[in-house]
This record gives C-alpha cells, structure tokens and sequence, in this order.
C-alpha cells in the first residue's frame, strides 16, 4: 500500500512539474507572438498616419465640398478625409506663428486642403505617386502633397524591425520547443521500465502509447489554459496603467494569441510524447539500463 501511495504521489508530483515548467514556456511564446502581432499593428498605425495634403480651388461652395468629401471617402487608399478650410488653415498657422499673416499681407495666404489618411496598403511611395497622380487630375485639386522621404524612412525602419523581430521569435520558438520536449523526455525517461514492462508482457505499441497520449492531451490543455490566463491577466494589467495599449493589443490579436499558445501547447506536447515513447518502445530490455 505505501508502494503504491508513493507511486501515485511520484506521478502526481512530475505531472505538477511538467505542468507548470510547460505552462511557463507556453507564457513565453505567447509573449512572443503578443509582439510579433503587435509589431504588425503599430506598423499599420504608424502607416495609417500618414498624411496627403490635397490643395483646393478657392472657389469652392459648401455642397461641392461634401460631395468631394464623399468622393474621397469611397476610395480605397483613403483611411478618413478632413476638409480644412481658409480659416482654419489661417487660424493654425497664426497659433503656431503667434502672428496673423492676413494683417501685414492684406489677404489670406492660405488654401482650401483635404487632409487624407492614408490606409496601411498604400502607405509607400509607389502608391502614394498613383493616389497623387490620380487626385491631381481632378480640376478642383492645385496641387497634391505628401512626404517623401519621410514615407520612406517609415517603411525601411518598419522592415528592420519586422526582420529583428522575426529573428528573434525565430530563435525563441525554437528554445520553446526544446524546453518542452526535454521536459516531456524526462518524465518518459522516469517510466521507461515501465514501459518495457508493458511491452514484454504482451502489449501491443498502440495500447502502450494510448495513456501517455492521453496525459499528454491533458497536459497540453492544462497548459495552454493557464498560459493564456497568465498572459490576459498581465495585458489587462498593462492596460491599466496604459489604456493607449488597446490601439495595438486588440481582441482581435489576444484572440490570436489564445489559439496560437492552445494549439501550440497540444501539439508539441502530444509529440514530443509519441516520438520519446517511440524511442523507449525500439529498445531492448538491456539498453534501457544503458542511457
């Protein structure tokens, strides 16, 4: 009876260990996937905030500037249009001056403009001369202007960043998986006379692998479960102190990141599993004494 008490309490103890060393690496990759797609996001938030300035004809009337506005709208480079008028450029500037120009110059200096966000897909420079070409066009548009180079200092630092980031994650999906197999290899290891055990009485690979495929189903589940609460708890903890994350972190990506650690902690558990009692199944009684 204590034989057997202390088997029980043997298993019990190297699945909490297992547990929580997987539980632990899965919060690991999930934080790495966190900002992967975080990455993503800012990249396109960094791209939706670039502007093009489209120059107007003064005389423009209010229902031709709607009706331009709707225009814009319904193009698909176009994230949100702002129509800026005389005034309002000339009250910006002299805010930003301290001097109204209108008073020494007689007149307003200033145009008419849309301000057009543009989306994340077109927010290079070979788009962005496309979009100009084809609103400079149009017989209201003087002129259409936007930043070049600042554009393309955005996207080259964005594919930096994005190739650092790959490279990183890379390398610590890579020390994931190998965490979790050598912590499953071992809890194999500590039962493989078990198994041979099982094997020299008769039983067959598929009846011998079937428990620890379970347990390992098991684990996995437990695993990713309690990763992904760990994970949403320290997000929503973040967002306390900075609620400007949620522009970023969306539910869209906690979502992503819940099925990536889910499917991640099934699989890599279940295998590992299945190829180390493989390599226990195909030896014999003696060298099992020999590793």
């Amino acid at each position: 009876m204590a034989r057997k008490y202390k088997k029980s309490a043997l298993f019990k103890t190297q699945f909490f260990t297992t547990w929580l060393s997987t539980t632990l690496v899965l919060v690991l990759l999930g934080i790495i996937v966190t900002f992967v797609l975080v990455a993503r996001s800012l990249s396109d938030y960094v791209r939706e905030n670039i502007n093009v300035t489209v120059l107007l004809e003064d005389d423009l009337d209010t229902a031709r500037v709607k009706d331009i506005t709707k225009q814009i709208e319904l193009k698909p480079y176009a994230r949100t249009v702002e129509y800026i008028s005389q005034e309002q450029a000339l009250k910006t500037l002299q805010e930003e001056l301290g001097d109204n120009p209108e008073e020494f110059l007689g007149y307003n200096p200033l145009t008419a403009s849309f301000e057009i966000k543009i989306t994340a897909d077109y927010a290079n420079n070979d788009s962005l001369a496309l979009v100009a070409e084809q609103l400079q066009k149009e017989d209201f548009v003087v002129d259409v202007l936007y930043e070049k180079e600042l554009t393309a200092a955005v996207n080259r630092n964005l594919q930096r960043l994005s190739l650092i980031l790959l490279i990183v994650a890379s390398v610590f999906t890579y020390i994931s998986f190998q965490l979790i197999n050598n912590t499953v290899r071992l809890t194999i290891f500590a039962r493989r006379f078990s198994i041979n055990t099982m094997k020299l009485v008769g039983a067959s690979w598929a009846f011998i692998c079937r428990p620890f495929i379970q347990r390992a189903l098991l684990l996995g589940v437990i695993a990713a479960v309690s990763a992904s609460a760990l994970l949403f708890f320290g997000i929503h903890s973040l967002k306390q102190y900075e609620p400007e994350i949620t522009t970023v972190v969306t539910y869209q990506t906690l979502a992503i990141v819940g099925a990536a650690v889910f499917c991640f902690g099934i699989l890599i558990t279940t295998l590992c599993t299945y190829v180390s009692l493989r390599r226990y199944l195909r030896m014999s009684s003696n060298e099992l004494y020999h590793i």
